[in-house]
């Protein structure tokens, strides 16, 4: 018997799933997260979730682990010291950057640039031209190279180091050589090129996430190797390490610590593959996604069964080329904390957030502010006996009394301070969809809402209410939602490359064959880690714009269907998105400017994720009657135990379903069913 584990690191918890590869049964449990080594915590919830459910270390074959290591990193300016070398007459790349100033039209006022992540004295240019059509133009002056290099090595002791040329994107020989004569120089340093981890045109943003590469990388694999070591000193030699990918796929160990620009939003894309596993399996196929945490709240948009990816990754103040699930974030989460600025006398809350130390006041760690969590505290959508992630004990008289500040602070009264506190994250968590949803072309009243995250299940039917989307899904084991999608989704990486072809001047089969080279390179990763081309899946894509236009759109291909219909399958869907966005198409002057091939490998030897879903009345559920506050009155509420709520079961509001992980409220005048995945399905009374 073997199991596998998914492991998801929050602001405030760190989250854990336990699968039975045999039999898919589950297990689940919660921890606090350990801000200064997230390992800590990982390792503290492993212990924890086998010893709950009297299951050996030994028998955990594989780890797939949520992190947010890099982006950390990243946030934190703790990142490795990064030299960079570049073609000479292009040192100062990343100082010319886009000119790009955040912060509306006087933003370059206030703006104060963060220092670069590989700075100006850290950068040395190489004797060098490569041609645009990837011919030498001028062959790398190999000795100037390396006694820059013993100079900067002297007078610098780097930590990381990245090698960025022009128009390497279309020939990496003058990267690979370069590469070459630093590791004699530098020695075991990580060296990171261009035209291995992004080979696509555009300098500065090449440059940046080779940079950003570089930058994350000494801490990422460190990081790793420490994990992948202690968790073979307790689960042996065999066990499997695999990194969730910001686009929602794993890497191996080895691949994270190689290319850990792709794990920037390792954390988001893992409730939205757990939220895609159960919702597809429910018949839901179009989505919008919300996961409210300790911290923040992240939302996205499924369409089809498929998640949104973006081509580029943000992170603060920077921008990498690098694909992650299309997830927008807000400072809105159960930790968020209420205040009333002293001018203006409004409240306000977030996006300054409690964390898991000191906590909200309910927690009784030393906190005295008060947050979203002790709003729902007062209003009784969290009742004080609930016990936070399994054990922590939620305080009232502490919620109370933080809030009432509140309320004295504005005048009125402790429970309209605690409504307008749910209700301004409400509004918040509103406009973060609207990001997604309206502003991307789409109604968010043809999708279902899916609620998940700690607090998620607390706010679901309120954000259904706003946003119009039903029926609202809180599908199983909502607080450890991320974990399931890190036990649940693919092995993947892929393979790009520049074209820039319009596309009347594009041979059909030599377009295939370049589709075709790319799976080839995209697989390489997949047999240094051991995996079989018959586990393989590949899925092709296309960049198309506009000729002379710098905006483009990502769109899938497939083989057969341009064998069969021709490019026009491409430039016809690629009007009709364009419409969507933007109200109009042109529908000529199309123009193809980067192939690229997605691949997968399917999870070997687990069997479906199975719900132990009670057959027993929904009285049988029941656990105790209850009231709770909503728009101006109390209501007589009964709580009750999901684990014990049949399949078709009716929930009728207003209601409190508890489990382990989370709680869901279920407002006046709504009520939910359990379909035969586990998920509780809430829709308005008709």
């Amino acid at each position: 018997m073997t199991f596998r584990l998914g492991v998801d690191v929050g602001g405030t918890f760190t989250d854990l799933l336990l699968v039975d590869d045999s039999s898919g049964q589950t297990y689940t449990a919660k921890v606090p997260s350990t801000p200064e080594d997230s390992s800590i915590g990982v390792l503290d919830g492993i212990n924890r979730i086998c010893s709950q459910s009297d299951i050996d270390l030994s028998e955990v074959a594989q780890v797939m682990h949520g992190t947010t290591v890099a982006t950390n990193a990243v946030l934190t300016g703790k990142g490795a010291k990064v030299g960079l070398i570049t073609t000479k007459g292009y040192r100062q790349v990343l100082q010319v950057a886009r000119s790009f100033c955040p912060g509306g039209l006087g933003g370059w006022v206030s703006y104060v640039k963060a220092p670069l992540l590989a700075p100006l004295e850290l950068t040395i240019e190489a004797d060098e031209r490569m041609g645009a059509d990837g011919e030498t133009v001028s062959s790398l002056d190999e000795d100037s190279l390396k006694s820059d290099l013993e100079k900067l090595n002297s007078e610098n002791k780097i930590e990381a180091l990245t090698i960025c040329f022009i128009n390497s994107y279309v020939n990496g020989d003058h990267e690979v050589q370069a590469k070459e004569i630093a590791k004699n120089v530098l020695g075991d340093i990580p060296i990171s090129i261009s035209s291995e981890v992004v080979p696509e045109m555009q300098e500065y943003e090449r440059t940046e996430t080779t940079v950003v590469n570089s930058y994350v990388r000494p801490q990422v694999a460190k990081y790793v190797t420490n994990l992948q070591n202690s968790l073979q000193d307790k689960m042996g030699s065999d066990v499997n390490l695999a990194i969730l990918r910001s686009d929602g796929g794993l890497a191996s160990g080895r691949a994270a610590a190689e290319s850990p620009v792709n794990l920037l939003l390792s954390g988001p894309a893992g409730g939205v593959a757990g939220a895609m596993y159960f919702c597809q399996r429910g018949g839901f196929e179009n989505i919008l996604t919300f996961d409210m945490g300790g911290t923040s709240t992240d939302v996205a948009l499924i369409q089809d069964g498929e998640a949104r990816v973006r081509r580029e990754t943000r992170v603060g103040d920077v921008t990498v080329r690098a694909p992650s699930v299309d997830v927008r974030t807000v400072g809105a989460g159960g930790g968020s904390i209420a205040f009333v600025p002293e001018l203006t006398k409004a409240l306000r809350v977030g996006p300054e957030s409690a964390g898991a130390e000191p906590g909200p006041a309910a927690y009784k760690k030393g906190g005295e502010k008060a947050t979203v969590c002790d709003a729902n505290v007062v209003l009784g959508y969290l009742p004080s006996d609930v016990k936070l992630g399994g054990d922590m004990i939620i305080d009232r008289e502490s919620s109370v009394k933080a809030v009432q500040d509140i309320a004295d602070a504005m005048g009125i009264d402790l429970m309209s301070a605690a409504e307008g506190i749910i209700k301004i994250v409400n509004e918040s968590m509103l406009g973060a969809l609207r990001l997604v949803s309206v502003e991307q072309g789409y109604d968010p009243r043809d999708f279902a809402l899916v609620g998940f995250g700690g607090a998620g299940p607390l706010h679901a039917n309120s954000l259904g209410m706003l946003t119009g989307s039903w029926p609202v899904i809180i599908p199983p084991g909502p607080g450890v939602l991320c974990a399931y999608g890190d036990a649940t989704t693919n092995v993947r990486d892929e393979a790009s490359q520049t074209y820039v072809k319009k596309v009347e001047d594009i041979d059909l089969e030599s377009f295939i064959s370049e589709l075709e080279s790319l799976k080839t390179r995209a697989s390489i990763s997949f047999e240094k880690d051991g995996i079989e081309s018959d586990r393989q899946s590949v899925k092709y894509q296309a960049d198309i714009r506009y000729a002379g236009q710098a905006f483009q759109l990502s769109l899938g291909i497939s083989v057969n269907d341009l064998r069969e219909k021709g490019l026009a399958i491409l430039t016809d869907e690629f009007d009709r998105q364009h419409e969507q966005l933007f109200t109009f198409a042109h529908g000529k002057d199309h123009e193809i400017v980067m192939l690229r091939a997605v691949v997968e490998a399917q999870n070997e030897g687990m069997t479906e994720i199975t719900i132990n879903a009670s057959n027993d009345s929904i009285d049988n559920a029941k656990i105790q009657d209850s009231q709770f506050y909503y728009e101006g009155q109390w209501y007589d509420a009964i709580i009750y135990d999901r684990g014990k709520i049949g399949v078709n079961s009716v929930i009728p509001g207003p209601c409190i379903v508890q489990e382990m992980d989370s709680t869901t409220v279920i407002l006046p005048g709504h009520s939910a069913t359990v379909d035969s995945v586990g998920n509780i399905l809430i829709n308005p009374d008709k």
